[in-house]
């Protein structure tokens, strides 16, 4: 474990994002709540804080933090068969809060995944990522599309 009994107290925010692929058809019976196992996103909501709250147990060498707030929300683009997982984390410390938020973004991710899999196998996760952080010596951090 790194230490970080030298590092400044700072108020440090991350935000991550997870995507999960399904059918339109299988968007739209999630988007009108009629999955079999019930409401995805708000259970998915809750996985994630949940994961969020245990990270430093689950990802060897993280530092257990004191939250101070963690959110999840999630929107359904029915057309693109998209499900998007946005993930927050915040707190006030010596070290940040990125791995928190990608914690909470993938096992979101996964809870929607388990839910969804007994009306569409072919669902995935297309991929998880950070997408700003601030606090910190490092500063802040915003991710940039890439241009092709």
């Amino acid at each position: 474990m790194v230490d970080i009994s030298d590092k400044q107290t700072t108020a440090r925010r991350a935000r991550a994002q997870a995507i999960v692929r399904v059918t339109p058809q299988t968007a739209s019976t999630l988007a009108a709540g009629n999955a079999p196992k019930g409401d995805v996103i708000a259970v998915a909501r809750i996985a994630g804080i949940q994961a969020a709250k245990r990270t430093s147990e689950l990802i060897p060498l993280c530092h257990p933090l004191a939250l101070s707030f963690v959110g999840v929300e999630g929107t359904i683009d029915v057309e693109a068969g998209e499900i998007e997982l946005i993930a927050e984390a915040r707190t006030t410390g010596p070290t940040g809060v990125e791995m928190e938020a990608l914690t909470a973004a993938t096992v979101a991710a996964l809870t929607v995944y388990d839910m969804l899999k007994g009306i569409e196998r072919g669902a995935r996760i297309e991929r998880v990522e950070l997408l700003e952080k601030s606090g910190g010596r490092s500063g802040s951090y915003r991710r940039v599309e890439p241009t092709n």
